[in-house]
């Protein structure tokens, strides 16, 4: 397997349309990264350039420490995995798999132990005499990660795989690619818009917008300690809750959302920082898991404020309760399965201050 490095790699279109802006990734041997922002981020254009399928305008790209801007696509010993499985229809599983090798005038002998060995791998051995029509969309996709697998490329390269596929195909097809990538020992590139796909895949995940790298961090660290406000919001699911107010400084500093009268106390960690701040408006940011019912809400650290319950979401063994505070803006928390609250009524929510993240009202960088 390989490293992948880009180094102010950069995508200009016809017309000045800038779709890569100077992105900066170092991807180690074996590692696996996943590529995730809303569409049009230029997620796909960039790995379309490390595939070699889009002229980059400039900086370079490498793999395996050599220079591939100038290499084609079919010279750069990568396998791509695309969105629609891009399967020939008139060929067998088994021929669709081979295909490549043959046109690189393998040994009969060997593609055969290659194709089998990959079949076996994906659990698709018995569909090897089946065409593509024949199959569901998750063994379409196994046959399309196959006919990559048998190449034994320095790099896998996966465009938005399982878009196609039902949720809960969708959940069992992003196993069998983690469990693939252990077994394989492989540097594997993923793209997807989907949070929870690289959240749950990635050793490391690249957020971008607008062509611009925003943050690169493991999924763990991207979820607690996000740069700025566009990562704290993209990552996890329900999203960060997020509320526009001003840093006040009296008797003690507090966060107060001027449209709703609601008041949050600081905890003392984050008053030193926030001092700065006082008097000028910034963003909160609070996780719905973070927004509890108010008998959860005895710890010091808790702020407290009323509001308007306007849906329950039951989940089995948690419920997902969208409230408003007085303002348009409606909030979600994420709160225990044991109660369950009303539509319509008020109750007092408590928010977990130690867990509270400010944005910069301007940058919107963290504080």
């Amino acid at each position: 397997m390989a490293s992948v490095r880009l180094e102010n790699v950069r995508k200009e279109y016809d017309g000045g349309v800038v779709a890569v802006k100077d992105v900066n990734v170092d991807i180690k041997d074996k590692e696996f990264v996943v590529l995730v922002g809303p569409s049009g981020c230029g997620k796909s254009t960039t790995l379309r350039m490390i595939a070699g399928l889009e002229e980059i305008t400039s900086g370079t790209i490498s793999i395996d420490g050599v220079v591939v801007n100038d290499v084609a696509p079919k010279d750069r010993d990568i396998a791509m995995v695309f969105q629609n499985y891009a399967l020939y229809p008139h060929m067998t599983v088994y021929e669709n798999m081979a295909f490549g090798l043959k046109l690189r005038k393998f040994p009969k002998a060997e593609i055969d132990q290659r194709v089998r060995e990959a079949a076996q791998t994906l659990n698709i051995e018995d569909f090897l005499q089946r065409k593509p029509k024949a199959l569901s969309g998750g063994q379409r996709q196994r046959v399309a990660l196959g006919r990559a697998i048998v190449r034994k490329p320095k790099v896998f390269l996966f465009d938005e795989p399982l878009s196609n596929l039902d949720a809960k195909l969708r959940v069992q097809m992003r196993t069998e690619i983690s469990k693939l990538h252990q077994r394989l020992g492989a540097t594997m590139i993923y793209v997807t818009h989907d949070q929870t796909e690289a959240m749950t895949m990635g050793d490391r995940i690249v957020v971008m917008k607008d062509g611009i790298v925003q943050q690169i961090n493991t999924p763990l660290n991207l979820y607690h300690s996000p740069r700025n406000k566009f990562v704290a919001g993209f990552i996890g699911s329900p999203a960060m809750n997020f509320m526009n107010g001003t840093i006040s400084n009296g008797k003690g500093m507090e966060f107060y959302e001027k449209d709703t009268g609601v008041r949050l106390k600081i905890k003392k960690d984050d008053s030193e920082r926030l001092r700065p701040y006082a008097g000028k408006e910034v963003w909160l940011g609070m996780r719905p898991e973070h927004i509890l019912d108010k008998h959860a809400g005895k710890n010091p650290s808790f702020a407290h404020a009323k509001a308007r319950v306007e849906v329950v979401e039951p989940m089995g063994n948690e419920i997902y309760v969208y409230f408003t505070t007085g303002s348009s803006t409606q909030y979600v928390a994420r709160i225990s399965a044991t109660e369950e609250p009303e539509a319509g009524r008020d109750l007092e929510f408590s928010f977990d201050m130690s867990k509270a993240h400010f944005f910069d009202k301007e940058t919107e960088n963290v504080i």
